[in-house]
């Protein structure tokens, strides 16, 4: 066997070992933290405001865009398209508000039976990944199914134009967006001590 030969086969079972950083705790934590202040005004704590926008924008939207690519860097399609997808969708919000207050843009304002289609989308999308999270840990599971029942009762909130029923989701949102951060530092933690601390 030649020298060449021997070199193509030794360079082929090389096993490149992924050294980076998990991102998922990014994307989790934009999520959750951003899910939960925008919540506490579903709930009535607080009107919308510059705060909610400007989460929407960079933590919620471009913080899990970045996790998003760093999961399709990694391999992982389900991180990939849960944390990209969710990103675009909070900056996709920010412009459902953010738009019809432009001049050029003020009689486009998105009615509630539109903007109850766009929630339920999103919630028969997030059904579907959280079926993906069976798989996974319980701990990721609870996040999708609360954030399809979110998506949901916001929707219905809307159709229904019921101002109940979307207080009962802004509570419902706060639990989904902690349940993101209880997710994402226990990552972080489990990893930073080396051993499970946080039971996921």
């Amino acid at each position: 066997m030649s020298q060449n030969i021997k070199d193509v086969m030794n360079i082929r079972d090389i096993k490149i070992t992924d050294l980076s950083a998990n991102p998922a705790p990014l994307g989790l934590m934009g999520f959750g933290m951003t899910t939960v202040l925008l919540n506490i005004h579903n709930a009535g704590f607080y009107p919308m405001n510059a705060m909610i926008l400007s989460m929407g924008i960079f933590y919620g939207g471009l913080a899990q865009v970045i996790a998003g690519i760093e999961e399709w860097k990694k391999g992982n399609t389900f991180g990939a398209t849960a944390f990209t997808s969710f990103g675009f969708f909070w900056l996709s919000l920010v412009g459902i508000v953010l738009i019809p207050k432009s001049p050029d843009y003020a009689g486009l304002a998105t009615e509630s039976l539109p903007f109850a289609a766009y929630l339920f989308m999103w919630g028969v999308f997030t059904l579907f990944m959280f079926i993906g999270t069976l798989k996974g840990s319980r701990a990721l599971s609870v996040v999708f199914l609360t954030l399809t029942i979110l998506f949901f009762l916001l929707a219905a909130g809307n159709y229904l134009g019921s101002t109940g029923i979307l207080k009962i989701a802004g509570y419902e949102g706060i639990l989904t967006g902690l349940s993101a951060i209880y997710t994402a530092l226990g990552q972080v933690l489990n990893e930073a001590y080396g051993k499970k601390i946080v039971p996921l």
